[in-house]
């Protein structure tokens, strides 16, 4: 019951699943359908299609009515974005975004605060950390988003936690949610970035052109059809692809455009596997006309290009398909049609909030091509389908946008490489797109705070309710992959609970550990997995859980709409648990609920012994008959 009764999701929708539920007793004697709610509804379908349904049927709505009817008076720092790397001396960008209810027009001190990031958990106001910034700011009406931004200036290397806080007035209702913390690596060390590709496709290019430009990123390219001498804006440009662990491990994240893996070398396609699986190297591939979507010679058949097949979160037709794969491609843009998984996947946003993340993506008019795959992995992500109903094939739509987790890698497929077409809409989104993705993809070699392992979780933030999957690779004091059932996980929750999760090997990769956790809480996650074989050492990780924005916007019980939904289908509204379980007054719900008990007459269904029976003595006598008719014709001298 705990389980079904988690929050999840971004949206409410009441109309909807009434409606639903109606749907599905339809043809069932029911006597009332019964509804705890607080009367949210910010998406979905109107709840007068789900009365329309209820008059219908002649189903009344008991709605029992939970929460305060009253705006609660609160400020929250709903969600706070800091980089996962920055670099001392260099200037970076945090933002934290306040939603106040019943405070429009006040004025409080927002602060930026410091310390060196650690295992304790915090105390008081004493270990919070050193005020770096602060800022009186204005908040906004009733659910209103309000965004502040601080630029700091890092002077040392090191892992810093990061706390933004809000000095709430002293009628806050909840000050538990004042503050939100997120950790951040100060490194003197660039990024590594290798574009690999083929040909020069126009993502290669625009991308190529906004790395080099980034002073925190060192840029490596190898175009495969490049020819000696070839100019391109890059720090190295490379004539092979890396042959020794020297060069390899020298990446955070490679970024493989359509290439030709069957010009690679086994050795080679050996070393990036590596890298992904024991390194945490980022990997993102881009699926193009040439070689990927190439269906008779091509890597894709190629039983040589095993290792890399494995490395995609997709999977490519076979060779004895009935379904050949290749690449489709259309004469009209169709958007990306995103998963919720994709919707929620906040290395995925364009802009600063879902909302607004959400509209620039719908402004966008999509793609005109796309690899067809038979589907995902099992095990792998969906974030985005390719919507043109065109290219449906054996009811699926083809995969867009898809990720895995690769032993302590990650890798992200995408479906063609047109993303530079986002910069038609707005330039910005382009570079968001991947800067955001690229970060996301190596965080196995950003956040990488131990020799002996790496913490991964899918994402960096997660809404209410959902859930956080937890991905450890461990090795062992030589340094070999840990070989253990399982190993232990603390999680500390906001409210400064603490959890033990159990993550069970991974079968399929030596010294890989999986699990899982519902995020219950909003607020700050630590999450500590203490290193077998070490005398002390831990790995960590943080994440950040939010209430979605529109859950937010009006906190309220509505009881205007679950007084109408109840009224107009003959039920009755209830407000509060001891209404309707009082005695006095009203009758109790119990009471509302009449008899609907039918009964119908069946025929009697025939019993399967007797059946066979019957059917055992009718063969028999079939067969005496033909015995019978075989002797007769022999008196008779006929056969």
């Amino acid at each position: 019951l705990k389980t079904l009764l988690t929050p999840r999701g971004a949206e409410t929708r009441l109309g909807q699943a009434l409606r639903q539920l109606i749907q599905q007793e339809r043809d069932t004697p029911v006597s009332g359908i019964i509804v705890f709610t607080d009367g949210g509804q910010n998406a979905g379908v109107s709840p007068d299609a789900a009365i329309e349904l209820a008059q219908e049927m002649k189903i009344p709505v008991f709605a029992v009515g939970i929460g305060s009817d009253e705006q609660p008076v609160n400020v929250a720092v709903s969600d706070l974005i800091v980089p996962a790397r920055a670099y001392p001396g260099d200037r970076y960008t945090i933002t934290g975004y306040l939603q106040a209810q019943g405070m429009p027009g006040k004025t409080v001190n927002v602060q930026v605060l410091s310390r060196p990031a650690s295992n304790g958990a915090i105390v008081d106001k004493e270990t919070e950390g050193e005020v770096l910034e602060s800022r009186e700011v204005t908040l906004g009406g009733d659910g209103e988003v309000l965004p502040v931004k601080f630029e700091l200036i890092p002077e040392e290397a090191g892992r810093r936690t990061l706390r933004l806080r809000v000095e709430a007035p002293p009628d806050d209702s909840n000050p538990a949610d004042n503050a939100r913390e997120a950790d951040i690596e100060i490194v003197d060390r660039k990024t590594r970035i290798l574009l690999f590709a083929d040909g020069p496709m126009r993502d290669y290019q625009y991308l190529r052109n906004m790395l080099y430009r980034d002073q925190n990123i060192e840029l490596d390219v190898y175009l495969q059809s490049g020819q000696e001498g070839i100019s391109q804006d890059a720090d190295a440009i490379l004539d092979d692809f890396p042959t020794t662990r020297q060069e390899m491990y020298l990446y955070d994240c490679v970024v493989a455009f359509d290439p030709n893996w069957q010009a690679l070398s086994s050795q080679q396609i050996k070393l990036l596997e590596d890298w992904v699986s024991d390194q945490g190297g980022g990997l993102i591939v881009v699926a193009g006309p040439v070689h990927a979507c190439q269906s008779i010679s091509g890597w894709v058949h190629d039983q040589n290009m095993a290792t890399v097949r494995n490395l995609y979160p997709v999977e490519f037709f076979g060779r004895l398909a009935t379904i050949e794969g290749g690449l489709y491609a259309g004469k009209e843009a169709w958007p990306l049609d995103f998963t919720r998984e994709g919707q929620e996947a906040d290395f995925l946003w364009i802009a600063d909030t879902a909302t607004a993340n959400r509209e620039a993506w719908g402004s966008f008019p999509g793609v005109y091509s796309c690899c067809m795959v038979r589907g995902p992995k099992p095990g792998a992500t969906v974030y985005a389908w390719f919507s043109d109903p065109r290219a449906v094939q054996s009811g699926n739509q083809p995969v867009y946008f898809a990720g895995q987790f690769y032993g302590s890698g990650n890798v992200f497929y995408l479906g063609s490489g047109e993303i530079w077409r986002l910069r038609m809409e707005d330039e910005t989104y382009f570079d968001q797109f991947y800067t955001k993705l690229i970060r996301h993809v190596s965080q196995g070699r950003l956040l990488r705070g131990s020799t002996r392992g790496v913490l991964l979780t899918g994402q960096d933030r997660y809404l209410l309710g959902n859930t956080v999957e937890v991905r450890a690779q461990l090795s062992n004091l030589r340094l070999e992959p840990l070989e253990a059932s399982s190993v232990q996980l603390q999680v500390f929750a906001p409210d400064g609970s603490t959890q033990t999760i159990t993550l069970d090997s991974d079968p399929t990769r030596l010294g890989a550990f999986l699990g899982q956790f519902p995020a219950l809480q909003e607020g700050t996650y630590r999450l500590e997995l203490p290193v077998p074989e070490s005398e002390n050492e831990r790995i960590s990780r943080r994440i950040q859980v939010k209430t979605p924005d529109l859950e937010r916007e009006n906190p309220r019980r509505n009881d205007a709409l679950l007084s109408s939904i109840a009224s107009d289908t003959g039920g009755k509204y209830y407000i509060g648990m001891s209404s309707a379980t009082a005695m006095h007054g009203s009758p109790p719900l119990a009471m509302q609920l009449k008899d609907r008990t039918s009964t119908a007459v069946l025929p009697i269904a025939p019993n399967p012994q007797e059946k066979e029976v019957w059917l055992r003595w009718i063969m028999y006598a079939l067969f005496g008959f033909l015995c019978f008719e075989w002797l007769i014709r022999r008196l008779l001298r006929l056969a």
